[in-house]
């Protein structure tokens, strides 16, 4: 008896891990919003050493773009002063996937959504993974 509420415990303690790792792994870059401090936005992508960072307006009209890099992931704060109110779209694009978050702009503040609006994975990013048949 001791056994199996032993084994018990141990299939409740694996699957409350797995199911916690499925909803903090999403397939975002693991982009987390750190602050938001009036038109301030801060996040972080973790364990991305390079992407193309680039912020759109609804029409697709490109208002700012830049390479960034980082040892351990990447750390940004953008300032949205001068953006008058209205939608606008963080785009983080590295060698396999794009990823678009949206951001809302007020009078008084800036909203970064921490959910991607849209992701696309690349063609050629399938070209290093192998697959087993039988």
């Amino acid at each position: 008896m001791k056994k199996i509420l032993k084994l018990s415990i141990v299939c409740a303690v694996l699957f409350t891990g797995m199911s916690t790792y499925a909803i903090d792994g999403n397939e975002d870059f693991n982009l987390h919003v750190l602050k938001g401090n009036g038109k301030l936005i801060t996040f972080a992508l973790n364990q991305v050493k390079k992407a193309n960072l680039a912020i759109y307006d609804t029409n697709g009209t490109l208002l700012y773009s830049e390479s960034a890099s980082g040892k351990d992931g990447i750390l940004r704060t953008f300032s949205l002063e001068e953006f008058p109110a209205g939608t606008y779209f963080l785009e983080v694009e590295d060698n396999a996937k794009k990823v678009r978050h949206e951001i809302i702009v007020t009078d008084e503040t800036s909203v970064l959504s921490t959910k991607a609006v849209s992701s696309i994975y690349k063609a050629d990013s399938a070209k290093n993974t192998s697959v087993a048949t039988r």
